[in-house]
């Protein structure tokens, strides 16, 4: 069992920055890939950001690439999104995922993933 919690979501204006992070306690964290996804309104929970129990493999959604960045540190069990130049369109829930197997192509899809947080919201305000 691996457990989840995200913190560090809010109410900001455009343009400006948010850490989350995702504390996971359980299963041995660092032999997890690590993902966030989003889910706003209305809309299907959606893929942002994966990275590997190394931190060597990082894959981003485009629409947040070059603005949003994930890291982990193993050594505290802890997972990050820093998010900056945040848009309207980043309003969502957003949670973070954990997966105890290979995830290839398949780090996009939500049901790759095993266990996940309750969630975080970001509110981006114009």
């Amino acid at each position: 069992q691996v457990q989840l919690v995200e913190s560090g979501g809010g109410l900001v204006q455009a343009g400006d920055s948010l850490r989350l992070s995702c504390a996971a306690s359980g299963r041995t964290f660092s032999s997890t890939t690590m993902g966030w996804f989003r889910q706003a309104p209305g809309k299907e929970r959606e893929f942002v950001a994966s990275i590997s129990w190394s931190g060597g493999s990082i894959y981003y959604v485009d629409r947040v690439n070059g603005r949003f960045t994930i890291s982990r540190d193993n050594a505290k069990n802890t997972m990050y999104l820093q998010m900056n130049s945040l848009k309207p369109e980043d309003t969502a829930v957003y949670y973070c995922a954990a997966s105890l197997g290979r995830v290839g192509s398949g780090r996009v899809r939500p049901e790759t993933y095993d266990y996940w947080g309750q969630g975080t919201q970001v509110t981006v305000s114009s």
